[in-house]
């Protein structure tokens, strides 16, 4: 029986503020957005010309297509102008400069990360594999985005990354994808919408429907029915759960590394938190990946489900249902005895299993295991998605302890009825170091997923909510420890 033995790799992710994005810039108020274009007009040619050339001077190197986004950026203010057509290109993208700010999406941190197989496994060396490694960023006002890594791991897990872009760039965001019928109305039904209402405006149309289809029977709807404040609610909260749900799409010709997923709709508003990616299998079907995520208002939470292909395209969906009403849902990578199952928290405290036959709907959650061991006194909850092992699922879970300490564990899951345990470890796998408890949140170890390459276990993990490190263990040696009696 061999010990278990956790190597902290040298490998260490630490923000890079020098990587910004660019936002629409808007003051509050039409006139002071009028006041400050007057101003721009204002100006004569020629120190119009001197202030461009100073803006793209200073920086045009920061950003791919600089002169297109002063330019979209004009066309959103341009209603504003009385005349705009007899302005001069230069003048336009001068008044963009000044409705366009920049802002810094790992400023601050880059940490709870989770690791996956990559899509593209192609021409490396035998025994080595190609991952991708999703962090959560902290930018300005503690606004949480998700960014991405690449790397190799060789047949000894000797890790190498990818050069890093200096360039990141938000994707386009399309509200247009497909809604199934009977998912959107059991949703509204969720929300306490109206069930006559949204029944009149759901029935004619085509299963699934696309966006347009639903504002188009809105519409019509709305102009043959008496405006009560119950039609408005209904109107608002089918808004709210279509921009809730929505696409964005990246130019295939960016590196994974110069992408951002950023907040898009109002419950994001404050934050993307803690994306747990997953490889899932379907019955032979394609794989894809999911994450699960936690929306953040500023007032309230919303768990969220992302799923891709290809890191190109990524669909966002609400998750519903008496069970998804807390952070920290882990999805499985396959179903389990027909069934999409979870591992969640409904207390606050607890492990729970939650299963459902439709991955946006969960109900029924059945606790695991709360509390055990001192380390973990104050809650227990889940480190990412189980990852499949012959003895068992193998389930990294996180303890909070005396002082918050956080500290991540492992359990063991019955490979038939994972919501049997069949093994746990005492004492922590990771407990954050000397060198690892000082940060923006002290004495913390936290990941969002692992993964097993060449029967080791590979996790990358946050440190005290502001870098991240990188610790291997020997597969067999904690797999004898889980079930060790």
């Amino acid at each position: 029986m061999q010990p278990i033995s956790i190597d902290r790799k040298r490998e260490t992710f630490v923000c890079d503020p020098s990587r910004v994005i660019t936002r629409f810039l808007l003051p509050s108020g039409r006139g002071r957005a009028e006041r400050i274009i007057h101003r721009v007009l204002s100006l004569s040619e020629e120190a119009c010309g001197r202030e461009l050339c100073r803006i793209f001077r200073d920086f045009t190197s920061r950003h791919h297509d600089f002169e297109a986004i002063l330019l979209a950026n004009y066309q959103r203010v341009k209603t504003y102008l009385t005349d705009p057509g007899k302005h001069s290109k230069e003048r336009k993208l001068l008044i963009g400069a000044y409705f366009t700010q920049e802002f810094s999406v790992e400023s601050a941190a880059l940490f709870n990360p989770s690791i996956v197989v990559h899509p593209d496994q192609s021409n490396l060396p035998s025994g080595s594999m190609r991952f991708i490694i999703s962090f959560r960023a902290i930018g300005e006002g503690h606004l949480s985005s998700i960014v991405f890594r690449t790397g190799v791991l060789d047949k000894k897990n000797n890790m190498t990354m990818d050069a890093v872009s200096p360039y990141v760039e938000q994707p386009a965001v399309e509200f247009n994808p497909s809604y199934g019928k009977q998912t959107f109305l059991l949703k509204l039904e969720e929300m306490e919408a109206d069930r006559e209402i949204s029944a009149w405006i759901l029935s004619p149309l085509p299963d699934p429907f696309l966006f347009d289809q639903l504002k188009d029977s809105v519409r019509k709807v709305s102009s043959q029915t008496p405006q009560t404040v119950v039609l408005q609610k209904t109107v608002t909260m089918i808004d709210w759960l279509v921009r809730s749900n929505y696409e964005v799409v990246f130019r295939d010709d960016q590196r994974l590394s110069e992408r951002v997923v950023f907040p898009v709709s109002e419950d994001e508003s404050h934050g993307i938190e803690d994306a747990r990616f997953v490889r899932f299998s379907d019955m032979g079907r394609t794989r894809r990946y999911y994450a699960t995520y936690t929306a953040y208002n500023g007032h309230s939470i919303m768990p969220m489900l992302m799923e891709t292909e290809d890191f190109l395209r990524f669909r966002m969906r609400t998750l519903s249902g008496e069970a998804a009403r807390n952070k920290g849902m882990a999805l499985f990578p396959r179903r389990v005895n027909g069934l999409y199952t979870m591992i969640s928290r409904q207390d606050g405290e607890s492990l729970y299993m939650v299963q459902s036959d439709n991955i946006q709907f969960w109900n029924g959650a059945k606790e695991l295991q709360g509390p055990r061991y001192s380390w973990e006194f104050v809650q227990i909850g889940n480190c990412g998605s189980p990852i499949e092992t012959e003895m068992g699922w193998l389930l990294l879970t996180h303890g909070v302890g005396p002082l918050r300490r956080y500290c991540i564990g492992v359990k063991l899951l019955d490979l038939q009825d994972p919501s049997k345990v069949i093994g746990s470890l005492k004492e922590p796998l990771i407990m954050p170091n000397e060198y690892e408890r000082e940060g923006y949140v002290p004495n913390v170890a936290y990941t969002c997923g692992a993964v097993i390459h060449n029967d080791v276990l590979v996790i990358p993990y946050g440190v005290s909510d502001t870098s991240t490190c990188v610790a291997t263990i020997q597969l067999r040696a904690l797999l004898d420890a889980l079930v060790r009696k």
